[in-house]
């Protein structure tokens, strides 16, 4: 009875580890391909808002609406492949560093953009960490890294 009840609960947690990571996983398609559509839209606009570059904006904007869609793509598989999760999870984490690292080294953003561009790393970082732990709850990798 024990085994039993042991691999229900391991079978339950996997489940369940698979259903919020295909959440996060389409929670950070919808956030990205939202934010990457207003770049595209308004590259003007949120340019002289923010302090940043209009031609920048509008190149990050396609590539985060790609970035986006693809996600929602991998969100989308009942079982998304671990290595596809893991490179979301990793670009994410880039994504998160060079966001950082532009603000300090070769942005000149209005006050606006001085407080956008950590909010939406952090942000980026949090889909992450969480889409890390679901994984991980998953069954579908290794518990030590």
């Amino acid at each position: 009875m024990s085994a039993t009840t042991t691999s229900t609960t391991m079978l339950g947690t996997a489940v369940q580890g698979r259903t919020w990571l295909r959440r996060f996983l389409a929670l950070d398609s919808v956030v990205t391909t939202g934010n990457g559509l207003a770049y595209v839209a308004a590259s003007g606009p949120l340019g002289r808002f923010l302090g940043i570059d209009a031609g920048l904006l509008l190149g990050l904007g396609v590539g985060l609406v790609a970035y986006g869609v693809a996600v929602g793509a991998l969100a989308a598989r009942t079982r998304p492949p671990v290595l596809a999760v893991r490179t979301v999870i990793e670009v994410n984490l880039t994504w998160t560093a060079l966001s950082l690292i532009a603000l300090f080294a070769w942005l000149e953003p209005s006050t606006a953009g001085a407080v956008w561009v950590p909010l939406q790393a952090v942000t980026v970082a949090g889909f992450a960490a969480l889409q890390h732990t679901a994984l991980r709850a998953s069954g579908t990798q290794p518990i030590a890294d």
